[in-house]
């Protein structure tokens, strides 16, 4: 059985790739391409320059450092396919692989900024048993 090729929006990765920015975000989501045709029309902030710039770079063989970014709220792009970037979740920055699947998407969304909460087992004076039982220790 063969492996069914990816596509977006009707689009192979192929033709993803040889497109400009401008036909790439008409393919995108309404809330995406306002933000993706804002950045074109106005030039983009330095801190997403500077993180495509890193991107085309590694993707060159000319940056061996891994990409380290703030940037939660750039959309990935089809020039970012194939890289690992690292995300800033607020504490750590976690590896992520950029797939096919994750265009039109924000980086933020691929690293959460929020951890599971795992709790012990309850202190003294959290309940009411357990007064008991730190009298009983004196």
């Amino acid at each position: 059985m063969a492996l069914k090729e990816f596509t977006y929006r009707g689009k192979t990765l192929q033709e993803l790739e040889k497109m400009d920015m401008k036909e790439f975000a008409n393919l995108l989501t309404s809330r995406c391409k306002r933000t993706l045709l804002r950045w074109l029309s106005r030039g983009f902030d330095p801190q997403y320059k500077a993180l495509l710039e890193k991107v085309k770079k590694a993707k060159e063989g000319k940056y061996s450092k891994p990409i380290k970014t703030h940037c939660r709220d750039m959309i990935v792009v089809p020039a970012m396919l194939g890289t690992t970037i690292h995300i800033y979740s607020g504490k750590i920055f976690n590896a992520v692989a950029i797939m096919p699947e994750m265009l039109g998407h924000y980086l933020g969304e691929f690293s959460m900024t929020r951890q599971k909460v795992e709790h012990s087992a309850p202190g003294v004076g959290a309940t009411k048993s357990s007064a008991g039982v730190a009298k009983a220790k004196k």
